[in-house]
């Protein structure tokens, strides 16, 4: 037997532990990791990457790469037309291209952040049941070489199976999800239903009659709420949602934050006393979604902060952390409620007659951190208020970045 023969056999064998450890995980996460991590390993090459196709707005999200540490890329949309990614869907076909730079197809804003210069790639379309699902992309062969045919054929041995572990985790997302949804929704339906037949009763009184008018308003909010935070769950668990890297200076965004909730928190006669220093250095993240985390975290401090009370929004710098933090005096949560304050829907049952919420933001915000690199942790004690503490990798910015 020849050296090319038993490698070849040695890869297919791989491939068959690989497909196996492909299908022991439902989280999309780790399952688009191992696939990188596999596709290098198998095409023998320095880097691979997966880009999750849209078809509804035709275009690629960035999701993966085997030597990217930062979940951030995630969401990166990479164009359908006149990229290699399009080309390769198009034609639902393999693509060896053995000199990516001089190609006008080829994609350069992922060369920064992974800092990889690609000068070959393979790339396979993931297919599955007719319906694209992707393109797997192995960079620059090692030692320099050309990929082979023997490096397709076993690309698309291993996309082939990706692609249906891929569709297998997002169904069953999807899925879990939309039970947990249709689950909440019977409540506010059940309110609904009850105010409008109480609304036909001819015996009602004025009083009432605003009262359950009030009612449904609320309850119509409520929902209102609970699709728009289904859909970034569902774009943020399907790596739909696109993630920006903006250069900002975190003290901008923490006092656009308390402006937007100034009045609410007025109506409480509540105070938000903003903490950052004017030296705090500029970082780099998606300013909108770190933007929308705050702002989630301080509506909720309000919400269970009784009238009177104090909300304190600070940032500092940390070693190479940038780390906020959202102090209130309110009610504080139960500490057996602290395990599963980032479940979604979760609401925690003594304050759930203090306000209502979808149960969903703290699971959003949880997402959106994570995605970034960080980490989001509350402690708290009841009656004696609660702290959210946001940590983020301080990743400066730098000279003509993106």
């Amino acid at each position: 037997m020849n050296y090319e023969t038993y490698s070849l056999i040695e890869r297919y064998q791989r491939l068959v532990e690989i497909s196996c450890d492909l299908s022991s995980t439902l989280d999309l996460n780790i399952l688009l990791n191992r696939i990188v991590h596999a596709a290098a390993d198998l095409s023998e090459a320095q880097a691979a990457s997966i880009l999750l196709y849209d078809e509804k707005n035709q275009q690629f999200f960035f999701q993966a790469a085997s030597n990217l540490d930062s979940p951030m890329m995630q969401g990166l949309v990479v164009p359908f037309e006149s990229s290699i990614a399009g080309a390769i869907v198009s034609e639902k076909k393999p693509l060896i291209i053995n000199d990516a730079q001089h190609d006008p197809r080829h994609f350069t804003k992922i060369a920064k952040p992974t800092g990889v210069l690609t000068r070959s790639l393979l790339g396979v379309p993931l297919i599955t049941k007719d319906k694209v699902v992707g393109v797997l992309e192995a960079i620059n062969k090692n030692n320099e070489g050309d990929f082979t045919e023997e490096d397709q054929k076993v690309l698309l041995a291993l996309g082939a199976q990706a692609a249906i572990a891929i569709e297998n985790t997002r169904l069953f997302q999807q899925s879990d999800l939309i039970s947990e949804l249709v689950h909440e929704l019977r409540t506010p339906l059940a309110s609904l239903s009850t105010a409008s037949h109480l609304l036909s009763r001819p015996e009602i009184n004025e009083i009432q009659r605003v009262q359950l008018i009030h009612s449904i308003q609320n309850e119509t909010n409520r929902l209102s709420e609970m699709a728009s935070s289904f859909l970034d769950m569902a774009r943020l668990e399907s790596g739909r949602m696109p993630f920006m890297h903006d250069n900002f200076n975190i003290r901008e965004v923490l006092k656009d934050s308390q402006q937007v909730m100034q009045y609410k928190a007025e109506e409480k006669k509540q105070t938000i006393e903003l903490q950052v220093s004017d030296d705090i250095p500029d970082m780099v993240a998606d300013r909108n979604k770190i933007k929308q985390v705050v702002i989630n975290i301080i509506s909720n401090a309000i919400k269970y902060t009784p009238p009177g009370g104090k909300i304190i929004v600070a940032a500092a710098q940390e070693n190479d952390e940038m780390i906020i933090r959202i102090i209130d005096n309110g009610h504080g949560i139960p500490p057996e409620a602290l395990p599963h304050i980032f479940e979604k829907f979760y609401r925690v049952p003594l304050l759930e007659r203090v306000a209502t919420g979808t149960g969903l933001g703290l699971s959003i915000c949880k997402k959106i951190i994570e995605t970034h690199g960080g980490k989001i942790e509350i402690q708290s004690q009841v009656n004696s208020g609660t702290t959210v503490i946001i940590h983020l990798p301080l990743i400066k910015p730098a000279a003509n970045q993106f």
